[in-house]
């Protein structure tokens, strides 16, 4: 990570961290208040059928305020249907975010599969005049900040039930851009993770 922080200073670029999450129409578990003694029940009208697939990606940059972008892929179970997002997906997020911030980007994500993808870099070979492509180590969640964007997510939804999977687009669309309004928030999913947007210091 502090090869990524110094490569983002020399380039004036935004470092960003992208993560995935899924939400199907079961409702993530919150506690809620009941009577004593009635536990409360949730009652879910859609059959379970279908996903939301989301991808979401902070970026940070010193002196600046952090940004939020996301994408959105839905599942429908429907038979030869993709069930996640593509190389292609991903390349349009990373060219998305770009557009949006007008500056160099040190993008960080995980060790997933379509990550690794040769078109992928291919693309980042292509534009490395913007676009540096960082791997987070293996098996440590912990260290990338978009994590923290799902936990509101989860928390934000807690309990809430939907008809279908175009009711939950909508709630989730809805969540997902009051957190890209409130940069306090953005600013704690990376304090959570220890990280700072500090360069080394030359020894």
């Amino acid at each position: 990570m502090a090869g990524g922080k110094t490569t983002a200073a020399d380039l004036g670029a935004y470092i960003c961290f992208e993560d995935e999450a899924g939400q199907g129409l079961r409702p993530p578990n919150g506690r809620t208040w009941a009577p004593v003694g009635a536990r409360p029940v949730v009652a879910v009208r859609g059959k379970g059928a279908g996903r939301v697939n989301m991808a979401a990606v902070v970026c940070y940059r010193v002196g600046e305020r952090p940004h939020l972008f996301y994408s959105l892929h839905i599942y429908r179970g429907r038979k030869g249907e993709p069930k996640a997002f593509s190389w292609q997906d991903y390349r349009d997020l990373i060219v998305a975010t770009h557009q949006h911030l007008g500056a160099p980007l040190v993008w960080c994500w995980d060790n997933l599969n379509v990550h690794l993808a040769g078109q992928l870099s291919d693309f980042a070979a292509q534009h490395a005049d913007w676009l540096r492509i960082v791997q987070l180590p293996t098996y440590a969640p912990e260290l990338n900040p978009a994590e923290g964007i799902w936990s509101l997510i989860k928390r934000a939804t807690a309990n809430f039930a939907v008809a279908d999977l175009t009711g939950l687009v909508r709630i989730l669309k809805r969540k997902l851009k009051k957190i890209q309004y409130r940069p306090h928030l953005l600013n704690g999913c990376l304090a959570q993770t220890g990280l700072t947007l500090d360069t080394p210091a030359n020894t």
